[in-house]
């Protein structure tokens, strides 16, 4: 049996990696590239119906979303993981359980992150507001009161305020097909 591949899209929250996702899903479903994603966002809301994102929290769902990708990339299902992962070692834990596995950093100034946040209709199963609730000290996102630490050695660094869905998904299609080829 082929094990599946692994990408995780990591960056700020609001710097587009639903939207980078869906695109890359439709891309890989119009080239017959069977995939899942495993959104972050949603796992909480199964896990914790009512999320109050602290460490805590963050540690179990990071690590359910490991190793459900890992079960299902040694089952031959290709992942695509949609989860802000704000601490390294939830990102390295999952390199460490997956054989193919691909972390893509989605750069974006938390400035236009936030911007982008307070506009999106769709949140993907993302809470609203986030942003303007760190802001009055209600919360906090991480690089707003709670760390992001930055990807040290990813496969790719997109720069979201400049490249817009299309090109990014462009860019990590070619590394999925460069990685599996």
């Amino acid at each position: 049996m082929i094990e599946g591949w692994c990408v995780w899209l990591t960056g700020l929250p609001g710097s587009g990696k639903s939207t980078v996702a869906k695109a890359l899903h439709q891309k890989l479903k119009k080239n017959e590239i069977h995939a899942q994603i495993l959104s972050s966002d949603g796992l909480r809301k199964a896990i914790t119906p009512d999320p109050k994102y602290t460490d805590e929290e963050r540690d179990i769902v990071y690590k359910a979303i490991s190793y459900i990708a890992k079960l299902l990339t040694k089952n031959s299902v290709n992942v695509i993981i949609d989860a802000t992962g704000n601490r390294r070692r939830y990102r390295d834990k999952a390199r460490e359980e997956m054989k193919n596995f691909m972390e893509v950093y989605l750069i974006c100034p938390l400035s236009v992150c936030m911007e982008r946040e307070s506009k999106r209709i769709d949140t993907s199963q993302a809470p609203r507001g986030i942003y303007e609730k760190a802001l009055k000290g209600k919360s906090k996102v991480p690089g707003f009161g709670a760390p992001y630490e930055e990807p040290l050695n990813p496969e790719l660094k997109l720069n979201t305020e400049r490249l817009n869905p299309d090109a990014c998904v462009k860019r990590i299609f070619d590394l999925i097909v460069k990685k599996k080829t």
